[in-house]
């Protein structure tokens, strides 16, 4: 594990410079070393200040978003599927702007529930804005990572099977994936089966329980996720993800369902959190060491 990380909505609904600036300063206080913004206006937001702020505080920046339903990239609409390039450009450059090494979530899809099946005019549409959007990223130093999620939040990506048969169409070696255990825990029949299949690509990863509330108090193996990290030799970035209707934005609320308190204290959620991911990445990493000299 390189940095251990945390998204923003644990502290603020993301709506206000305070709320964001709060965000980063809360992050470092508890110890994490990365933050998670979603899509960040530049005509909203004082970028170079939040910049600075993360600097000051030893913070690495990653930006995810997801696509509204009138660019979605994976729409046969020819005119829908140019707003939403023109929109994954925009936020490359956000990205680039706020001093961030990454731009994730759900890049080549509407973020919600369809009500149709996927088609695959669309799906290459999607490939070649992914692939557009990968050049541009790659000369401002940012890296894509696309994020594998369920069945309610897009119809385009939601195993990791289907994640790496997109990363071969694109054509590129530098668009990789951003896989969630909430995700994965509806999705995959085996998620740490899953992490294996092809550890080099995946460079982001999301833990959060079942229902997004406290780590360990769900129904997720963290114990087989974390093993199957270390196995593959993960040495990337881990994000703590939790949503509850204490804070949160209200967009993401509608997209995800997030109907009801999840927490209502982020303090100890956050605290929790680190303890937790720290002591079941010791443990694998322990077993592993165990196994190699039996």
């Amino acid at each position: 594990m390189r940095r251990l990380g945390i998204h923003s909505f644990v502290w603020t609904d993301g709506q206000s410079q305070e709320g964001l600036e709060r965000a980063l300063e809360s992050s470092a206080r508890h110890g994490y070393r990365m933050i998670e913004f979603a899509y960040l206006r530049p005509e909203r937001f004082d970028l170079d200040r939040l910049a600075r702020i993360a600097r000051d505080h030893d913070i690495e920046i990653v930006v995810t978003m997801g696509l509204p339903a009138d660019a979605d990239v994976s729409s046969t609409d020819r005119d829908a599927v140019a707003r939403g390039t023109a929109l994954l450009a925009d936020a490359v450059r956000a990205v680039r702007d706020i001093g961030g090494i990454r731009l994730g979530g759900i890049l080549y899809s509407r973020h919600g529930k369809y009500d149709r099946m996927p088609t695959d005019d669309g799906w290459k549409n999607s490939v070649e804005a992914i692939a557009k959007t990968a050049e541009l990223a790659r000369d401002c130093a940012v890296q894509i990572v696309l994020e594998v999620v369920n069945r309610f939040e897009s119809n385009l990506i939601n195993t990791t099977a289907q994640g790496l048969k997109f990363l071969r169409d694109t054509g590129r070696d530098d668009v990789f994936l951003h896989l969630d255990s909430f995700h994965m825990n509806i999705e995959e029949p085996d998620p740490a089966a899953a992490i294996r299949l092809d550890g080099d690509r995946v460079t982001y990863f999301h833990v959060g329980e079942n229902y997004r509330g406290f780590l360990g108090t769900g129904t997720i193996d963290f114990d087989a996720i974390f093993r199957a990290l270390v196995e593959i030799g993960y040495d990337r970035d881990i994000v703590f993800e939790s949503f509850s209707r204490a804070i949160v934005d209200e967009g993401l609320s509608l997209a995800c369902g997030i109907w009801r308190d999840t927490w209502t204290d982020n303090d100890p959620l956050a605290a929790h959190a680190r303890r937790f991911i720290e002591m079941k990445w010791d443990e694998a990493q322990r077993q592993k060491l165990t196994l190699a000299s039996a």
